[in-house]
């Protein structure tokens, strides 16, 4: 469905110094600066999938998206997506693809969202009968009921979300490009979207193409993740994967009853290793530890053997640190 080579964008950026002699020179005699947003990305995606794209602010995520539905020319390289090159703009192309922004709308503010979405439906040549079927379809699955007769600007924010992505997927794209789609919603809005993509992708086979901060909404939705950083793509894989390579550790979380000696746990710094693995937090008899997998049965013993636990508990590291630590590091991969 989508074929990237070497996908570069280069932005020239004006140069000019403060005062008012470099402000006529900057008028007469502009110099640059070239900033490479994005720099010689290459990945495939299957159709049907479902791809997280992560990166830090800058990293050039939203750049890529752009270049993918053709609102941006690449510097260099190629994008075939769903068969077309995208920046000709082709009609067919138009009608394979839907781009939602989070921060941004395309219903309008003080109408219904139902006249807008009448109108999407003139633009993309449906039928009123097969417009009519495709509402109320998405409806249902959005549990929209009631609310697309009221003003957009009366609908709460998690409503007008579920209203935007109705109408980004009334002409039923078969590629959904997705930029922060959860952003500012609160928690059940959150979960409501991402089970309406989830729903979508399985019942019309749409492949998408997800970006977010929301680290559960990457693990709720995608089993494979695109890293990008500096413009530089640094991993392409699964999610999975990712974790194993990048936390070869387990946290151990440990409540102590009083009385017990916490010295070989509050002597150390944060950070520092220990004899029952890497000391993350003490606070009060608590203990948070990072052990490595492969010596986790013999600490847990340890720490059994040696102090009176009242509760121990043993998880993955939160996955956000683990991206977190990738793009620190910056290791393409």
């Amino acid at each position: 469905m989508i074929q990237v080579e070497n996908l570069t964008k280069t932005y020239p950026v004006a140069i000019k110094e403060p005062g008012l002699q470099n402000t006529l020179r900057h008028f007469f005699q502009r110099r640059y600066r070239q900033i490479q947003a994005v720099r010689s990305v290459s990945f495939t995606i299957e159709p049907g999938a479902i791809v997280g794209f992560l990166g830090p602010n800058g990293a050039g995520k939203t750049t890529t998206l752009k270049m993918l539905t053709g609102l941006v020319h690449p510097t260099s390289g190629r994008a075939i997506v769903g068969g077309h090159i995208p920046f000709r703009r082709e009609a067919a192309f138009l009608r394979q693809i839907s781009l939602v922004m989070g921060q941004k709308q395309q219903l309008i503010w003080d109408l219904p969202a139902i006249d807008s979405l009448s109108i999407n439906a003139s633009v993309y040549g449906l039928t009123d009968t097969e417009a009519k079927r495709r509402i109320g379809e998405l409806t249902e699955m959005l549990a929209l009921g009631g609310k697309l007769t009221q003003p957009v600007r009366k609908l709460s924010l998690g409503e007008r979300m579920k209203a935007e992505l109705l109408a980004a997927l009334l002409h039923r794209p078969r590629l959904l490009f997705l930029d922060e789609p959860t952003l500012g919603l609160d928690v059940n809005a959150q979960m409501a979207v991402r089970q309406f993509l989830r729903d979508y992708n399985q019942q019309f086979g749409a492949t998408l193409l997800l970006t977010s901060h929301y680290m559960a909404d990457i693990t709720a939705l995608c089993p494979r993740v695109l890293l990008i950083h500096q413009g530089t793509l640094i991993y392409d894989g699964d999610l999975e994967g990712l974790l194993s390579r990048f936390a070869p550790y387990r946290e151990v979380r440990v409540d102590l009853a009083q009385g017990q000696d916490m010295g070989v746990f509050s002597s150390m710094a944060p950070g520092n290793p220990s004899a029952y693995g890497l000391v993350e937090s003490v606070d009060g008899l608590s203990v948070r530890l990072l052990v490595e997998r492969q010596a986790l049965t013999s600490t847990v013993s340890r720490l059994l053997a040696n102090f009176e636990v009242l509760d121990l508990t043993v998880t993955d590291p939160p996955v956000e640190e683990v991206i977190g630590q990738v793009f620190q590091d910056g290791e393409v991969l």
